[in-house]
């Protein structure tokens, strides 16, 4: 069985994930969509069943596809380590940031005549 990594890896399923994550839908509204044929889509979607991304009812003559939370926990589990890397050097970046809007006194000192002649606006 393919790690979930090897499953999510292939852009034609992520696609299907992307859909689904919309609403559940059936084979041919996949099909449609993505403008793959039938037993690509097919194919994906069991390989997505079987890594437990998705699982399937019968609505009369055709087969509905929903995601399933599982795997896309355990990712967002391992993702977490990143996030703390990511949040930690984003605030950094804010902080900068904001810096860089402050005024220097020279800026302050432009500012403050243009200001007085009418023309800081």
């Amino acid at each position: 069985m393919e790690s979930v990594f090897e499953v999510i890896a292939e852009p034609n399923r992520r696609a299907i994930l992307s859909l689904l994550a919309g609403s559940q839908q059936s084979v041919g509204e996949i099909e449609r969509s993505l403008r793959m044929p039938q037993p690509a889509v097919s194919k994906h979607l069991r390989v997505l069943r079987d890594a437990g991304f998705v699982e399937s009812t019968v609505d009369a003559q055709r087969r509905l596809y929903r995601l399933k939370p599982g795997p896309f926990q355990e990712f967002d589990e391992w993702l977490a380590q990143f996030r703390r890397f990511w949040s930690a050097h984003i605030d950094a970046l804010e902080r900068h940031l904001e810096k860089m809007d402050e005024p220097t006194p020279r800026k302050k000192i432009v500012k403050n005549a243009k200001a007085k002649k009418g023309e800081g606006k």
